[in-house]
């Protein structure tokens, strides 16, 4: 049991009155005691990481997507491994330490694809960390090549992957996966996956999207499954929440529009509150905008993402947030913490006390014709 002597470990039923009926405000100043209880030093961390996709092909039509296309689709894409490397390539020029690769549930990728891309991205780029394929993408290729998760686990841990992004997760309750996500994994699959992944050694993420069809009650069902299961096999590195973003999907239909500033934030502070076994809990200029990510540094996150060379996903929901090294140093800042850099498993890489935003030598930056010609691959 875990917990702590500021706030004792909540019952689901003591969290939902908490989450649903606690003023903001208060909900905030609780989840900043809890916060500097693991974390004591007034320091936001970040990461230099790119996201770019090898497929945009996948087979679940998920309401919530804008991102995916059917195979044969004009705009499909499935890049082979070398024109992925061209994103690391990419990466490496940019001095990113880490490359967070998805793309889709495809019919006839195999586990030696994938094998490949964590070996050849292992032995090209040795100083950039692979942080590949989310559950349902895993889940998928064991399907496809007909073994088992747990194999095709074993067998990227051998090729070199030691961490697994949260993606997919939406919300672990059956009720809302049925609504808008019924044909990606089985119930309870990304969780098995996650587990499964800590055992063998994996390190992974948490995440949850929001705002669409979901009630309180599924929000707490997803975050009691996440604090259940890091009891029980720990492994997740950092929560990671974000709002369901309607533009050009299919599920916009029926989207409640209640996913403000004021709900992340909720969340944001809610999440640090009940998942007491987390050490991590990150907030997104991304995926939320930059003024409201700042703020929710203030509301119990420690970590603030990545600066996101490229992404695609909200992009294709026409959500687009820019931003560089130096911007997270000053956004960091603006909201009253001190940066710092880390690593996908959030060991410190460097500090910024007392110095000045960071210079990008001009050797390193990335014209955007190489940059375009790349992603148009």
């Amino acid at each position: 049991m875990q917990g702590s002597d500021t706030v004792p470990r909540l019952s689901f039923e003591e969290g939902l009155n908490l989450f649903k009926n606690a003023p903001l405000d208060a909900l905030g100043q609780m989840a900043m005691r809890m916060r500097f209880k693991k974390n004591p030093r007034k320091q936001i961390t970040f990461i230099l990481d790119s996201n770019p996709n090898y497929t945009n092909i996948c087979n679940a039509d998920c309401s919530f997507c804008a991102f995916y296309r059917h195979a044969g689709a004009k705009d499909a894409y499935k890049k082979t491994v070398d024109e992925v490397m061209q994103h690391m390539e990419l990466a490496r020029q940019a001095g990113l330490t880490t490359v967070l690769l998805q793309g889709g549930l495809v019919d006839d990728l195999k586990i030696d694809y994938y094998v490949e891309l964590v070996k050849t991205a292992r032995e090209r780029y040795p100083d950039i960390h692979p942080h590949f394929f989310s559950a349902p993408e895993i889940w998928n290729c064991a399907k496809v090549s007909q073994i088992t998760v747990e194999e095709a686990l074993k067998e990227l841990w051998k090729a070199g992957l030691r961490t697994i992004p949260g993606g997919g997760a939406e919300m672990l309750s059956e009720r809302v996966r049925q609504a808008i996500s019924p044909k990606k994994m089985q119930p309870g699959a990304w969780m098995d996956l996650h587990k499964t992944a800590h055992r063998i050694g994996f390190r992974t993420t948490a995440t949850m999207m929001y705002g669409h069809i979901e009630e309180p009650e599924d929000i707490l069902e997803h975050l009691e499954a996440l604090r259940t299961a890091q009891d029980e096999i720990p492994g997740f590195t950092a929560f990671i929440p974000w709002s369901y973003k309607r533009d050009r999907t299919a599920l916009r239909r029926a989207v409640k529009h209640w996913a403000g500033a004021d709900a992340y934030l909720r969340i944001i502070a809610f999440s640090r509150i009940y998942l007491d076994n987390f050490d991590h809990v990150q907030a997104s200029w991304f995926s939320e905008g930059k003024e409201t990510g700042m703020q929710a540094l203030s509301f119990g996150a420690d970590d603030f993402g990545g600066i996101i060379l490229e992404e695609n996903v909200h992009r294709a929901t026409n959500f687009i947030n820019k931003t560089d090294h130096n911007g997270v140093l000053s956004m960091i800042r603006q909201a009253g913490f001190e940066p710092a850099q880390r690593s996908t498993l959030y060991e410190i890489l460097r500090t910024y006390e007392n110095e000045a935003f960071v210079e990008v030598p001009e050797a390193q930056k990335i014209r955007e014709a190489d940059r375009l010609s790349i992603l148009k691959t």
